[in-house]
């Protein structure tokens, strides 16, 4: 499900503004209807679109694939660049150590962190679809030490040392982000690595401009985040930020954090 932060190819290409009658009542009761009605759209959304027409695309652009256009190719390049920034991270710190990364994709993650040596890596993502292809790409690869299975993030459980969740915060939305992100805390005995799409002035501005000229397949909302809300909800965790990246490329934007516990 690594729907890429690139945030303006997602307003032009697969931006979807769902709406549902909602019952009379109070504000209170309405606010709550609309709250729970966007989180279970959201999710269903996601699910529907990357076991259908989204994983054609997307497994494409997390490929060699030639088949990809100018904007894909660019967010293809972001991608990449924020996978070997991980990679890099971790480079002495992952061998022999558990792995759970939570929104896998089609293991653009996963399987280079099993390659380097993690006892296990425990790799989910909402769509099937996206997990099945990540499973057939560590096979193809002979890897061992990795497992693939279906889950949305809220309901993975265990311990691991790390956990890793990376182009997924884009599709939760501010009133979520803090169960989603203590929820990968209380997954981590030792540090948690996350992206989003930093609401910036900028960012919002790009975001506003590509929602005017929406593509004709229309799919998931694109949400930004403040990093303030981020780091706060890291640290009521009892987690520290101790190491930073941002990528940007034309159509891709991605602010990625590293904490530990403390």
């Amino acid at each position: 499900m690594k729907l890429s932060v690139a945030f303006v190819s997602l307003c032009t290409l697969s931006l979807s503004w769902a709406f549902a009658p909602i019952s009379t009542g109070t504000s209170s009761t309405i606010r709550q209807q609309l709250a729970l009605q966007s989180a279970v759209d959201d999710k269903t959304e996601v699910r529907e679109y990357f076991n259908t027409e989204g994983f054609n695309r997307w497994n494409k652009i997390y490929s060699d694939s030639d088949e990809v256009n100018t904007v894909q190719m660019d967010i293809r390049t972001g991608h990449d660049q924020t996978i070997a920034k991980i990679v890099n991270w971790l480079q002495t710190d992952v061998k022999g150590k558990t792995v759970c990364d939570c929104g896998c994709g089609v293991g653009s993650l996963a399987i280079p962190l099993a390659q380097m040596g993690a006892k296990l890596v425990s790799a989910s993502d909402i769509s099937d679809s996206m997990q099945t292809e990540a499973s057939r790409r560590a096979q193809a690869l002979k890897i061992k030490n990795a497992k693939f299975f279906t889950s949305d993030l809220e309901n993975v459980s265990g311990k691991y040392d790390i956990v890793t969740c990376v182009d997924v915060a884009i599709h939760y939305p501010d009133e979520k982000m803090k169960d989603m992100i203590g929820h990968l805390c209380s997954l981590s005995n030792d540090r948690v690595i996350i992206s989003f799409a930093p609401k910036t002035w900028y960012y919002s501005l790009l975001k506003k401009f590509g929602e005017l000229f929406p593509g004709p397949s229309k799919t998931t909302r694109a949400y930004l985040h403040e990093e303030s809300l981020i780091r706060e909800t890291l640290a009521s965790s009892g987690f520290s930020v101790v190491r930073e990246e941002m990528t940007a490329t034309n159509f891709y934007f991605s602010r990625l954090l590293e904490a530990q516990r403390v």
